[in-house]
């Protein structure tokens, strides 16, 4: 498999154990007990997947996901004591893939992280090759590129901010319900929240100041667009 994961645990029985597992199915793992180590071991070199705990020393694993999560799409898996509601919803919310309570089984975990890989190395959105070149407004999007411009502007996107920013620019207009745009962005297998088409959304508007990405309450999203806008 050759695909390397990052553990950040504290808890040094749990990593071993989760170790034992996911490298007896052939994973290459690296493990760390906090969050500064591992994100400076991220600088110098990504995984292709994070697992993470929550309560850690120093920064927490909370704290970790938001800022893997500002510059990468690498699948996050969450493990952690807590099991509140709010706590998942938190996690799902700041860009983690699952969510995972202790006590967990190994197997369970080893089950998700290889759902995970398989659903991250799924074919990408097709695009329209005879149309290069989606302009909507002040939105501009080179689908051969995979890259956007805002206002004339080059903005950094990961690679599920650009799918659905192409999703909205194809259809302008057109609303989309949240679970269209996991299964569009996310694949059919994903089990997560719809939340997380929240989080993207809600990242976008960010990045792009003034994106007339509207809320439809109580259904999802679409890209509003006038013609004598342009």
């Amino acid at each position: 498999m050759n695909q390397e994961i990052f553990i950040v645990e504290d808890d040094p029985n749990i990593r071993d154990i989760v170790k034992a597992y996911l490298s007896k199915e052939g994973f290459q793992v690296t493990l760390m007990e906090n969050a500064e180590d591992a994100w400076k071991k991220a600088t110098e070199h990504q995984p292709d997947m994070w697992i993470l705990d929550i309560m850690l020393p120093g920064m927490d694993g909370y704290e970790l996901c938001k800022k893997i999560r500002q510059t990468s799409e690498i699948p996050i898996i969450i493990i952690s004591a807590k099991d509140e509601e709010v706590d998942k919803i938190l996690g799902l919310e700041l860009g983690s893939d699952d969510y995972l309570t202790k006590p967990f089984s190994p197997r369970e975990l080893v089950a998700r992280v290889k759902r995970l890989f398989k659903r991250a190395i799924a074919q990408p959105i097709t695009s329209d090759t005879e149309n290069a070149v989606l302009k909507i407004a002040d939105l501009e999007i080179d689908q051969a590129a995979r890259q956007v411009y805002w206002k004339r502007q080059e903005v950094d996107v990961t690679s599920k901010e650009f799918d659905i920013l192409e999703i909205f620019a194809k259809k302008p207009n057109r609303a989309f319900s949240r679970e269209e745009l996991l299964t569009q962005v996310w694949g059919e297998d994903y089990f997560g929240s719809d939340r997380a088409v929240d989080d993207l959304v809600k990242r976008l508007r960010k990045k792009l100041e003034d994106l007339p990405v509207e809320t439809v309450w109580g259904y999802g999203y679409r890209l509003h667009y006038e013609e004598d806008a342009q």
